[in-house]
């Protein structure tokens, strides 16, 4: 049988001519990545096996964003390790305070990730670059030690879902109510260490943040991966971008999938996922139907806090205001980001409305500051998890939305049609 995009490049970073699921293999790294919350474990387990140097200073990325500007002591002691350790190895690839963004927002950003490279990080949301066609994964902060040394990990093969995609997406539709409707259907473990493989006519209706959004979830689907086949579309974005050559993998025509599910893109709705698990999925009109009131609304994170996530809230909050009992959070996810953010006029819009605007951070997503939430608070959220008590207090609530949707429930004071807040 042939091999799918993820079985391709796996075969070729581990040196095989192929590979099938279930195998065990090593492989070659392109990229590893640490957080100011995982590095620091990797780093004294990279220090407590004896590895006096890193495999290549330009192939790891060290970002701090969790908690940064720091919280509180303990995230400046972490964010310190993070940065004497770069500084001892001459990392290139550190970003702090006043350079850094969110991660999986910054990479793909900076070229440090392109199409058919092998990556691994120590962050779960790491599986975001399969949008530009890259095997991308998160791994514990052991693995991310030894690959910082060796510049090899171990993975098992998975096998492969195939999703393939017709139509074009409506009106306040993303790629947002796309992952969050694919997770409705198959449920949070329907892809179980599984490669989430997207295809099909469809993908001309989906930016490179759309895939960057679906991508990233494919792990709230409990998938290894998820990736995309590379177009026109992605290479328009990595070109001119990447920092190394990139190799494109297309699927075999007899690449063996478990399951195969065809999405009808024109039938996406506005879709939330309401708590306490992404696989609560309901669509807009069956949302709105329930008035539920709110009291926060976050829009940012690595899963909706680029460009057009903010372009499509400024454009529902221009010339309107929050609503009196809610507190809306917006966090463009990198410098660059906030910078253009700046220059098309998006914070005078944001603030005018009511919005509070930060610096890139992960903050509010799981429940560090920035937003933390009260017990029996409900905020409808544009980032990727909605478990008890991910954002405060155990008795809170998270649904988990489009930034169209998170504006419009901001202005309503309720979760919203974006359709009917004009």
């Amino acid at each position: 049988m042939g091999m799918t995009m993820t079985q391709k490049i796996l075969a070729a970073h581990a040196g095989l001519d192929e590979v099938k699921p279930g195998q065990l293999i090593m492989a070659k790294l392109d990229m590893v990545l640490g957080n100011d919350i995982t590095s620091p474990v990797a780093i004294n387990e990279f220090e407590k096996a004896g590895f006096t140097d890193v495999f290549d200073k330009t192939r790891i990325s060290l970002v701090m964003d969790h908690f940064a500007p720091n919280k509180d002591i303990k995230a400046a002691q972490q964010t310190k390790q993070s940065r004497q350790f770069a500084m001892k190895h001459g990392i290139v690839n550190f970003y702090d305070v006043g350079c850094m963004g969110i991660e999986h927002a910054l990479l793909p950003e900076k070229g440090l990730v392109a199409a058919g490279e092998c990556v691994i990080g120590a962050d779960s949301h790491t599986c975001t670059y399969g949008a530009l066609g890259a095997f991308s994964t998160g791994v514990g902060s052991t693995d991310m030690a030894a690959g910082m040394a060796t510049g090899k990990a171990w993975f098992k093969v998975p096998g492969a879902i195939r999703f393939e995609l017709k139509g074009k997406l409506g009106k306040y539709v993303s790629g947002k109510d796309v992952i969050l409707h694919i997770i409705g259907m198959i449920g949070v473990d329907g892809a179980l260490y599984k490669s989430m493989e997207f295809g099909g006519p469809g993908l001309a209706s989906l930016t490179i943040d759309d895939r960057l959004c679906i991508a990233n979830m494919a792990i709230e689907a409990g998938a290894k991966n998820g990736i995309f086949e590379v177009d026109e579309i992605t290479r328009a974005y990595m070109d001119g971008r990447a920092q190394h050559p990139y190799t494109v993998y297309a699927p075999d025509p007899d690449a063996e999938y478990e399951k195969v599910y065809e999405i009808d893109l024109a039938a996406v709705r506005p879709t939330v996922s309401f708590p306490h698990l992404p696989e609560n999925a309901k669509t807009i009109d069956e949302a709105a139907a329930m008035n539920i009131a709110i009291d926060q609304v976050v829009i940012g994170s690595c899963t909706n806090g680029r460009l057009s996530d903010m372009a499509a809230a400024a454009e529902l909050l221009k010339g309107k205001k929050v609503a009196k009992n809610v507190r809306a959070i917006v966090i463009p996810a990198t410098q660059h980001i906030y910078k253009e953010c700046i220059r098309l006029g998006y914070i005078d819009t944001f603030i005018d409305a009511g919005c509070v605007v930060s610096t890139p951070t992960c903050g509010p997503c799981l429940g560090g500051y920035m937003g933390v939430l009260a017990e029996g608070e409900r905020c409808v959220s544009t980032t990727n998890r909605n478990f008890v008590g991910r954002m405060g207090h155990v008795d809170s609530e998270v649904y988990l939305a489009s930034p169209a949707v998170a504006a419009a429930s901001a202005i309503a004071g309720k979760i919203a049609n974006p359709e009917e807040v004009q």
